[in-house]
């Protein structure tokens, strides 16, 4: 566990994921959301922009020695850097380019994400079709290239905003799916082997270590969060929807909390409200509240132990509600250090 898993003055954030095409734009609405000491800004990800944007072919790009193209039924392994690897690795370099041209002189915290070793592997497909989970020796390979990828970029974020105070996100919604064998194949008429506990939580420890002593933590918007899985592999923080949370989840979140690991709770819709308004930023954290009640938790410590956060990535949601989204995470988080109880 890393010497910044406190999130110091991250009261909000976002996912990742943002609307529309224009990085400039994005990277404007990321690093103005958060005013000094509101939030914790972010390396915003763009899919509209297509192939190469989207959340897995942002992150073959960053995999070393491996690489990707796209197939009908969607990333594939190859032998060697095609268009599809550098149209990947092109659109990153441009969202690196507008975060640098926004956070000059920043100092505070910031936030990079990428997906995680098992998402990562359900989806990726070998050169036969079948994804890389059917094969355990080419997850491995898969996770040691990720690691590697993964110091490479954080290095060169370092270098971009040296007054940053990194934090790495590993995005990984298909790990519930890996670990109850829920995967499908590619014919569809089966799915894959669940892949055992030890080497999934082995897996992610290995991939989560390579940041060093940057805070790490993991998303996922899928229900049935394995919480103990997560924190025992090295997780700083675990980001999820707090509305898709069971009463039999709660006591794992309790020892998650006393635990000292922080929770990014999902609470502010991740599209446009059928409404078209938002709720009053104490509304919106009043499942926490209440959440907190029931675990018996002292709502001194929210403060510490939370980060607000819309339910998942806003790339569905409109320009105008994202930023909005955005800065209600943060209206919210300041009314939860108001008013507590």
């Amino acid at each position: 566990m890393s010497e910044n898993s406190e999130f110091r003055d991250c009261p909000a954030t976002g996912i990742g994921s943002m609307p529309g095409t224009d990085a400039r734009e994005a990277a404007k609405t990321v690093t103005g959301s958060f005013a000094a000491g509101e939030g914790m800004p972010y390396l915003a990800e763009l899919p509209a922009r297509g192939p190469g944007a989207d959340m897995i072919g942002r992150t073959i790009g960053l995999l070393a020695e491996l690489y990707g193209h796209l197939e009908p039924s969607g990333w594939r392994i190859s032998d060697r850097p095609g268009r599809d690897t550098r149209r990947a690795r092109s659109w990153l370099g441009e969202d690196l380019d507008a975060l640098e041209e926004f956070t000059q002189g920043y100092e505070g915290p910031l936030k990079v994400q990428a997906v995680g070793p098992w998402t990562l592997a359900a989806a990726l497909e070998r050169r036969g079709g079948e994804a890389f989970l059917g094969d355990p020796g080419a997850c491995r390979d898969l996770a040691e290239s990720l690691a590697e990828g993964l110091r490479g970029h954080l290095a060169e974020v370092r270098r971009r905003v040296p007054g940053a105070r990194l934090a790495l996100q590993l995005d990984e919604p298909s790990l519930t799916a890996v670990l109850r064998g829920r995967v499908g194949t590619a014919s569809g008429y089966r799915t894959y082997r669940a892949v055992d506990r030890q080497i999934v939580e082995a897996t992610l420890r290995e991939v989560l270590a390579a940041a060093g002593d940057t805070a790490t933590l993991v998303h996922t918007c899928a229900p049935e969060v394995p919480f103990a899985l997560l924190r025992r592999a090295g997780a700083d923080g675990i980001s999820f929807d707090l509305s898709l949370l069971t009463e039999r989840e709660e006591e794992a979140v309790g020892e998650a909390v006393e635990g000292g690991t922080r929770l990014l709770l999902g609470v502010v819709p991740g599209t446009d409200p059928a409404s078209g308004r938002l709720s009053d930023p104490g509304g919106s954290v009043m499942g926490v509240r209440t959440l907190w009640r029931r675990l018996g938790l002292n709502p001194g410590t929210l403060t510490e132990s939370v980060t607000v956060t819309p339910s998942c990535g806003l790339a569905g949601a409109s320009p105008a509600y994202a930023r909005a989204a955005l800065a209600h995470c943060a209206r919210a988080a300041r009314s939860l250090a108001d008013n507590p109880e």
